[in-house]
């Protein structure tokens, strides 16, 4: 038995061609906002003059834009149904459409004629205008999608195939997004899973739907999209006859590569001689080209945030100097940063003079600290107590994006206590990063954090570091700074 056909067509069909024809009025209108604002509105002025650039001379041209902006969206898979539940994915597909319209549209306007003219000047302001309402447009979309009349018809039902630490770390991932785009089914068990299974209350696993030797009625009743093998123990007969049942079900297998804990984007398989071997390569974050991109990119942001911080930090100095005159406007501390060397990161001091003597026994700030200034507690609140440390991207100890830098002796407790923790040091520590846009501060969940670092390292882009940039920047506001 396939999955229902009607569940599969909205999610495959219905709901894409609606999100399509969404996106391309609000395209349209963020082209044409961009046309208003480099010839109709008052800022017209500042460009230069462009004769009879009318509205209806250029909507040929505003045409062509949507459709290959559009075109780029596909391209780069924001049409894809397994990113209908993935609002950040589809954040990043719309960044990288945009980005690859704006080169392209600049590109063009260079080598050819158009008559009007190209503004480069508008197709900047166009870039900025269609980014900001697909954004805004996509966001209103996501929260309709998630209701629960429609949200129950886009997940895909998977079934995991067999119960260890791979499994349960799998459905606590899965149940702890309500808008995951799983949604588990159930458990098929294979040989030795039941005594692991007695070991725990039923109301904390996924409900069992039955033994491994009765996979294809289970399938059959159950309907799935997708079986999850979380064990590879079985003998391969065994294992080829699973995955033969699940092709005459249509359904997809997968598996969980136990051998590795992390890094698992870097898979790749090779061959020495006849044999496959699967191993990890090298991170994208760390070739060359790669870490001058991102190097490159620290420079000008960290350039640009010094000059316009400079302002907001001498302000902030006086106000910090009023309410507590003994002691410095700013505040160093030693940090652990990429190869697990140490720097001195700059802060807006925040707390009374002498409290980091007694910073030792906590790897962040309580709420309420009574150590906090009046102005720090305000400055933590909307992070600007670490606008110095732009300085710190400028000399290269930091970048604009990436895992937070924690003291040394946090670094050898928490090294000891969570798993995996000490490859955030592969990369340069961040201003910001995906744990923290993901709301990951102060005494949030540290396991959890960690594991949100892992992801950015293994599937950076420099996509995601424009995402993370944008959502910091519309989330500046943290509830959980203090």
């Amino acid at each position: 038995m396939t999955p229902s056909p009607s569940r599969q067509s909205i999610r495959e069909t219905a709901v894409p061609l609606a999100l399509l024809a969404g996106d391309t009025l609000v395209t349209l209108a963020g082209l044409a906002l961009g046309w208003w604002l480099r010839y109709a509105s008052p800022f017209a002025r500042y460009g230069i003059a462009v004769l009879d650039a009318t509205f209806a001379r250029y909507l040929p041209l505003l045409l062509v834009g949507v459709a290959l902006l559009v075109g780029a969206f596909a391209q780069f898979g924001l049409y894809d149904s397994r990113l209908l539940l993935r609002r950040y994915q589809s954040l990043n597909a719309i960044l990288k459409g945009a980005a690859f319209w704006l080169v392209a549209y600049l590109g063009v306007s260079l080598v050819l004629k158009f008559d009007p003219p190209i503004s480069r000047l508008f197709v900047v302001e166009a870039f900025v205008c269609v980014v900001a309402l697909l954004t805004a447009w996509r966001h209103l979309a996501y929260l309709a999608l998630t209701r629960r009349a429609l949200l129950g018809r886009l997940r895909r039902r998977a079934v995991l195939l067999g119960w260890n630490d791979d499994a349960r770390a799998l459905a606590a991932e899965i149940a702890r997004d309500p808008a995951h785009p799983f949604a588990l089914a159930g458990l098929v068990t294979g040989p030795g899973d039941a005594q692991a299974l007695a070991a725990e209350a039923a109301a904390a696993r996924p409900p069992v739907l039955g033994a491994v030797d009765d996979l294809a009625a289970i399938l059959a009743r159950e309907a799935p999209d997708l079986l999850i093998a979380t064990r590879l123990d079985l003998p391969r007969a065994e294992i080829r006859a699973i995955v033969e049942t699940c092709e005459r079900a249509y359904v997809e297998w997968k598996i969980v590569p136990g051998a590795f804990d992390i890094f698992l984007s870097g898979l790749r398989l090779q061959t020495i001689g006849r044999v496959p071997v699967l191993g990890i390569e090298e991170l994208t974050i760390n070739r060359l080209f790669n870490r001058a991109l991102k190097r490159a990119v620290d420079l000008v942001g960290g350039a640009v945030g010094l000059v316009v911080s400079t302002p907001l930090v001498l302000v902030f100095a006086v106000l910090i100097k009023r309410e507590s005159p003994g002691g410095p406007v700013f505040f160093r501390q030693t940090r652990v940063g990429a190869g697990h060397r140490p720097f001195t990161l700059w802060k807006l001091r925040t707390m009374a003079p002498g409290a980091d003597a007694h910073d030792d026994a906590r790897q962040s700030t309580a709420r309420g600290d009574p150590r906090l200034l009046r102005i720090g507690a305000w400055l933590r609140r909307w992070n600007l107590d670490e606008l110095p440390q732009f300085w710190n991207i400028l000399r290269g100890d930091m970048s604009l994006v990436g895992p937070r830098p924690e003291r040394p002796h946090h670094v050898e407790q928490l090294a000891g206590a969570i798993p995996h923790y000490l490859p955030r040091h592969l990369v340069r520590p961040g201003l910001t990063g995906w744990a923290q846009v993901r709301g990951l501060r102060g005494e949030s969940d540290l396991v959890l954090r960690v594991q949100h670092d892992i992801y950015y390292i293994e599937n950076w882009s420099i996509w995601l570091d424009a995402q993370i940039i944008l959502l910091t920047l519309v989330r500046w506001r943290d509830p959980n700074a203090y």
